[in-house]
């Protein structure tokens, strides 16, 4: 994947952003004419490098008010961009090695796109209202091509991998969009399956139905699974339409279920339900949070990362503990259950 990124600095120092691109992995820049006391760089670069390419420039010239860096994914470059020369010095050589650069987007594509992602609109509300509905039917009939064509539909990728996000980079602002959008996804989708059990006749014993009572080991796999695939489609700029059914899988249906079961008046399995959606969601959290570890997703500045760290360990703490309280009540549950 290419980038391009355009610098708009001061004249007095474009020579000092040329030394920096020219022990940077470029691989083309092109320069306006010195007839202006603003001038313009078009870099045009792999994705892999824009972040710690726009952290140097950005830490260098970032306070000065002329500054400005805009970046532009690329869908095509013709005829086709080269990459950058592998012939490095010692110097270049012993950095990469230090900093070890990543094979993901930048930090900050990863964010607007999320960020954009995390925001309550009338679509969003809409294409979760219409996703449970689908939901509600392939519950009902017990079938799994209408529940998968809900999850298709469903828009719940995006806020539930912005919140372990906004944790990883300490962005309070972003937690409480995501988390908003998330609560307000799931108060939807519990009212309306609750109305809809209410409303027709539900049977306990449905095939699709009871599988949603209960959790796992292969319930907790698949969340972990699920959060560390939403995460790399993100950081990785692939499409996370397909990556967003499992998120979906893990999420929807049984919240759809635990409606459907509370409406009818089975208050004990649609507990069941709700304990296996707190699940998942508790899973796809710890692993999107690992997988942005891994993936070294950082803020830029060295008292951000402080902040940043912070919020990890408090969000990865309560998440543990909420796990650990879960299982616990669905370990009693089984316990009581074997009992009678």
């Amino acid at each position: 994947m290419l980038r391009l990124l355009e610098v708009t600095a001061p004249d007095q120092d474009v020579d000092s952003i040329q030394a920096i691109l020219e022990k940077a992995p470029v691989i083309h820049v092109w320069i306006s004419e010195p007839n202006n006391p603003i001038r313009q760089l078009r870099i045009l670069l792999d994705a892999q490098h824009t972040e710690e390419l726009s952290d140097q420039l950005m830490s260098q010239f970032g306070s000065q008010d002329e500054f400005r860096l805009i970046l532009f994914p690329v869908e095509a470059s013709l005829p086709a961009a080269e990459q950058a020369s592998d012939t490095k010095t010692d110097e270049s050589v012993e950095s990469e090695k230090e900093n070890d650069c990543p094979q993901r987007i930048s930090r900050e594509e990863l964010y607007e796109d999320l960020i954009d992602a995390s925001v309550v609109t009338r679509l969003y509300i809409v294409m979760v209202a219409l996703s449970t509905i689908v939901a509600s039917i392939g519950l009902l009939r017990g079938d799994v091509a209408i529940i998968i064509g809900a999850m298709v539909i469903a828009p719940l990728l995006g806020p539930n991998i912005a919140l372990p996000l906004a944790f990883t980079l300490g962005d309070l602002e972003l937690a409480k969009k995501s988390f908003k959008t998330i609560g307000i996804g799931v108060v939807a989708a519990g009212v309306l399956s609750t109305a809809i059990g209410w409303g027709v006749t539900v049977d306990p014993t449905a095939s699709e139905l009871i599988a949603r009572t209960h959790a796992d080991t292969g319930d907790i796999i698949l969340a972990f699974a699920a959060g560390a695939a939403g995460s790399l489609a993100f950081t990785s700029g692939a499409p996370a339409v397909v990556v967003g059914v499992m998120v979906a899988v893990a999420l929807l249906p049984p919240l759809v279920a635990a409606g459907l079961l509370a409406g009818s008046g089975h208050a004990g399995l649609a507990t069941g339900a709700l304990m296996l959606a707190l699940t998942n969601v508790t899973c796809i959290n710890l692993a999107a949070v690992a997988t942005f570890f891994l993936q070294k997703v950082r803020p830029r500045t060295w008292w951000e990362a402080a902040r940043a760290k912070k919020a990890t360990r408090l969000a990865v703490s309560i998440w543990i503990i909420m796990l650990l309280i879960l299982l616990t009540l669905m370990l009693l549950g089984y316990v009581e259950a074997g009992q009678e």
